[in-house]
């Protein structure tokens, strides 16, 4: 059963969607099968990672529409990595919901139809607290929390933390803490050291370890609408959501993802089927030159 994984920050602008893109490309990179659902009605994830849908099958008509998962589901031009599209939709489904029973189960019972299919699922949720980003946090088991160093980000943190505690106390879910990750780190700023510092301190469970360095790299990618793992993966944003990506694979073994690859969501008649080989190798083995990347991973479907 997939590993469901929320990247949630009621502040804006502290790299959610940088996160959730990159993070999914390297659990994808890594051997795992992942899905990416962009639950924001900005589709920033889905158009950073150029992901062309028809514009009648995104999320929003999954949960609410009746359009089928295996027609939303997307591939991307990463093996391993598929995507569930956003559109501005979305911000039509909080007034859509509001009347519906069970309103905030909708993206928990989507999830629970693809789970199967995948080891790892992330979920981008938008800059709010809403409808929206009940379902998103009732559809994961984990979330991770990106916290800008700056000290703004510390009151979104505390306000996320009593929205948590009020999810697993009211409505009785279990979810969890993955981590706060800190992001737009500048080591040679003291505004920096001293944000990551106060966040060590004083968060209750994990910080991870790896900070996440402002990167042009990582700004520049989305206009190229890739990833940074295809646009620059020798940068220093690239390396660090590498190394992200080997922590979140570390964390709860006893919930690890399996050693196979699950069959493939069936897509569109007319795109052929393309076998997706898994090979077991340590995370370590990681291509040293664009070229050997290339090879291996970035795949053209016709």
């Amino acid at each position: 059963m997939a590993r469901s994984i929320a990247i949630c920050n009621q502040k804006g602008g502290v790299g959610k969607t940088t996160t959730a893109m990159n993070l999914a490309a390297y659990l994808a990179i890594l051997g795992n099968r992942t899905l990416l659902i962009d639950f924001d009605p900005q589709a920033n994830a889905t158009s950073g990672l150029g992901v062309k849908h028809n514009p009648e099958e995104t999320i929003y008509h999954a949960i609410l529409g009746g359009v089928t998962p295996d027609r939303v589901v997307q591939r991307t031009h990463l093996a391993n990595l598929d995507i569930a599209p956003a559109s501005q939709d979305l911000a039509g489904a909080l007034i859509e919901l509001v009347n519906l029973p069970e309103r905030e189960y909708f993206l928990r019972n989507f999830v629970a139809h693809v789970a199967p299919y995948y080891q790892f699922i992330l979920i981008d949720l938008a800059p709010s607290l809403n409808l929206l980003t009940l379902n998103g946090l009732l559809a994961a088991d984990e979330v991770i929390i990106p916290v800008q160093c700056e000290y703004y980000s510390l009151e979104g943190l505390s306000q996320l933390l009593q929205t948590m505690e009020l999810i697993q106390t009211n409505m009785n879910h279990p979810i969890e803490i993955g981590g706060a990750l800190l992001t737009m780190y500048d080591k040679r700023e003291k505004l920096s050291r001293e944000v990551a510092r106060e966040v060590r301190r004083r968060f209750p469970t994990q910080v991870y370890d790896i900070e996440i360095p402002r990167s042009v790299s990582l700004a520049e990618a989305p206009s190229f609408q890739k990833p940074v793992v295809l646009h620059a993966p020798q940068s220093a944003g690239a390396l660090a959501y590498e190394q992200l990506a080997k922590e979140v694979m570390n964390q709860f073994p006893d919930r690890s993802a399996p050693t196979y690859v699950p069959p493939t969501i069936p897509q569109y008649n007319d795109v052929p089927e393309i076998p997706m080989e898994f090979e077991e190798r340590e995370i370590n083995d990681f291509p040293k030159t664009d070229e050997e990347f290339y090879e291996r991973y970035f795949v053209f479907y016709e």
